[in-house]
């Protein structure tokens, strides 16, 4: 093990950059989840005014996680090439336009293509902020991963409120007896979508004004040869593999969870995505006493179990009550997934540097991506409950993967983080 070093945070900003870095960090993300929590209300709309199916809708979203995947992979590479600040820059040009095409889409391929480009918005975000919080706080990865990604459902909360107060207007104007009936409205999800720019020129116009740091990879001096190497290091594909099980649980559950409750518990589905947003925000704030007592993999454990039951309790609900509590269990499964996993992959492999942050996001958001279609699929063919049962089966199989890593960590004198020095 290397040994622990405080020049590279030192390095990286002053105290008061480094806020104002994380800052910025939490709003490109709060941009970026907003993207998902919108789409989510309006897929019945946009099954309506394309006149699509779920199946071919879902088709249309999967090219925005295709784009993420591509995006986060790349700016994974590039992130040392050309630096943080481009690479965001980069993101924000992508959103916006992306955001533009979407409102304007004449067709289901043409929506397609918007996703896409606001896939590759989303993408790029996430490779430069993982490595950018990763290197501004080397001794404290997996607290400050999960307090950033706190604005990942502070986001979609945001989203998910936004549009449902704009639903609950136009049922007001429009004098409706039933919230459902907004979709046979075809402008009414545009002026949702537009929504997501304005948090877009907030971190596009913070981070044009800060200086952002190099990586901790280049600040330690590790040559590209060993950042590459650590891709094929055992242990980081048996996560890399759970955080295919992981994201597939969370966000492809989550972006049709608006629908699903609409079919079987509530007039107003979208409220239980802004439930489980609010529980898993709450969660990541407060995510450092979680991590210290469980360590990251006993996390992940409690995580998968938690989400396997939760996935059960949601196929049986009956009503709006039932919905909410099967919900909040279902939320604290998924919490910690996806900024643990990012954490694991920095303490454990920080030699890897932003490449394997690149790529263990890359593997999350494609897997999620593919589920887009077959939970589409599922809904349709064994309806909501049975979708819900079929997904519920993943989690099952983390829980078994991640009690293997614990009893193998703790045979070895338990879970252990790797430092590297500075040059």
């Amino acid at each position: 093990m290397n040994t622990p070093s405080t020049e590279a945070a030192g390095a990286a900003a002053s105290t008061s950059e480094r806020g104002q870095l994380f800052f910025a960090s939490c709003v490109a993300l709060v941009a970026t989840s907003m993207i998902f929590s919108v789409r989510a209300d309006i897929l019945g709309a946009w099954e309506h005014y394309f006149r699509s199916s779920s199946e071919a809708i879902g088709f249309a979203i999967l090219p925005a996680f295709w784009g993420f995947t591509i995006a986060i992979f790349i700016g994974g590479q590039l992130c040392d090439l050309i630096g943080m600040r481009a690479l965001l820059g980069l993101a924000f040009v992508a959103h916006v336009v992306g955001t533009i095409m979407t409102i304007f889409a004449p067709t289901v391929a043409i929506l397609g293509l918007a996703t896409l480009i606001i896939g590759l918005g989303n993408g790029f975000v996430e490779a430069g902020i993982n490595p950018l919080v990763a290197t501004i706080y080397p001794d404290q990865k997996t607290v400050k991963l999960n307090t950033l990604h706190a604005w990942w459902p502070g986001g979609q909360i945001i989203g998910g409120l936004a549009a449902f107060f704009l639903t609950l207007l136009f049922v007001r104007l429009l004098g409706l007896d039933d919230p459902r009936k907004v979709v046979e409205y075809g402008h009414i999800w545009k002026i949702k979508q537009a929504v997501v720019l304005i948090p877009m020129v907030i971190y596009g116009y913070l981070f044009l004004k800060l200086r952002l740091p190099p990586t901790e990879r280049v600040q330690s001096g590790v040559s590209t040869a060993e950042m590459y190497r650590e891709m094929f290091r055992p242990l980081f594909l048996v996560f890399l593999f759970g955080m295919l099980l992981s994201a597939a649980t969370e966000l492809g559950t989550v972006q049709w969870i608006g629908e699903i409750m609409n079919e079987i518990a509530l007039k107003n589905g979208i409220l239980v995505l802004v439930w489980i947003n609010i529980i898993m925000l709450v969660g990541r704030l407060f995510a450092g006493p979680m991590v210290h007592r469980f360590n990251p993999v006993g996390l992940l454990i409690g995580s998968a179990l938690l989400s396997a039951v939760g996935l059960v309790a949601m196929a049986k609900v009956t009503g709006p009550a039932a919905a909410f509590g099967a919900s909040f269990i279902f939320a604290l499964g998924i919490c910690y997934f996806w900024p643990t996993m990012l954490g694991i992959t920095s303490e454990r492999f920080p030699k890897g540097g932003a490449v394997l942050l690149g790529l263990m996001g890359a593997a999350g958001m494609a897997s999620a991506g593919l589920a887009q279609p077959w939970l589409g699929r599922l809904k349709e063919t064994l309806g909501a409950s049975g979708a819900l049962m079929t997904v519920a089966i993943l989690p099952a199989i983390l829980f078994v993967i991640y009690v293997i890593v614990y009893i193998s960590d703790k045979a070895r004198g338990g879970y252990r983080v790797e430092r590297l020095s500075a040059e």
